[in-house]
């Protein structure tokens, strides 16, 4: 059987002007990660990037320190069908009209307004994170529900379909026993986990919220058969403060 390891990224920029970049944490999360295999043996045939600045970012953090200890690190391959689901794009496109009809979301919206002005207090930033959760969630759940279209945002199902594709490159690619590394983000991940436990559209969106950052997770598969070997490993993060999930 062959291995596929999916890596969320490390902790991106969240709230901040441009979110598709690592954090300073995230940058020591994918450093602690490349530490981790280095150490435990773990050697790759194949290694694929989404698109993502915060995915080549995690990615070529883990093949330096593979590099600096003289270790092999396959040249990285870029696959557009491995981007994260459009949830800032569902989020500026919905969001204003739904305001409009739901006083739940308008009131969500006004408390995370009200706590992102002030954001220079830490009580304040973790207060505003949390209200965005619900808020993200409550309208996701929607357009996962196709409540919500607008040809100018990708759907959910073709969504699925995309990461599908992506996956379905990989494998066919993959040798016999081959060994491969993606690093993505955390819908591909569930929407590949969708794949192998054929999970609801709901159920997938939930467990899109659930890997850690820098986490990992694998599948065993040939031409016949793909499942799911385990998910959302973090035994490198021993740090408390290392356990993020934006």
């Amino acid at each position: 059987m062959a291995l596929l390891t999916l890596v969320r990224h490390g902790q991106a920029s969240f709230l901040e002007s441009n979110y598709d970049k690592l954090s300073e944490r995230g940058e020591r999360q994918a450093g602690i990660l490349g530490e981790y295999w280095l150490e435990t043996g773990a050697t790759f045939d194949q290694v694929y990037y989404g698109p993502a600045c915060r995915h080549l970012g995690t990615g070529e953090i883990v093949a330096e320190v593979y590099r600096r200890a003289g270790a092999a690190w396959p040249e990285p391959v870029t696959l557009t069908e491995l981007d994260e689901y459009p949830g800032i794009e569902v989020m500026r496109t919905f969001l204003p009209g739904l305001m409009e009809r739901h006083e739940d979301i308008r009131a969500l919206e006004a408390e995370f307004r009200r706590h992102h002005t002030l954001c220079g207090q830490a009580g304040d930033q973790s207060a505003a994170f949390r209200i965005y959760d619900k808020l993200f969630q409550r309208i996701t759940r929607m357009w996962v529900d196709e409540e919500l279209d607008s040809p100018e945002v990708e759907s959910w199902r073709s969504f699925c379909e995309r990461v599908d594709r992506g996956i379905a490159t990989i494998r066919e690619g993959v040798y016999k026993n081959g060994r491969v590394a993606v690093f993505t983000s955390g819908g591909v991940i569930a929407a590949t986990v969708r794949t192998a436990l054929d999970l609801s559209p709901q159920r997938t969106l939930e467990l899109s919220w659930t890997s850690r950052n820098a986490s990992y997770t694998e599948f065993l598969f040939s031409r016949e058969r793909f499942s799911l070997s385990s998910f959302n490993n973090h035994p490198h993060l021993e740090n408390e403060e290392m356990l993020t999930y934006r």
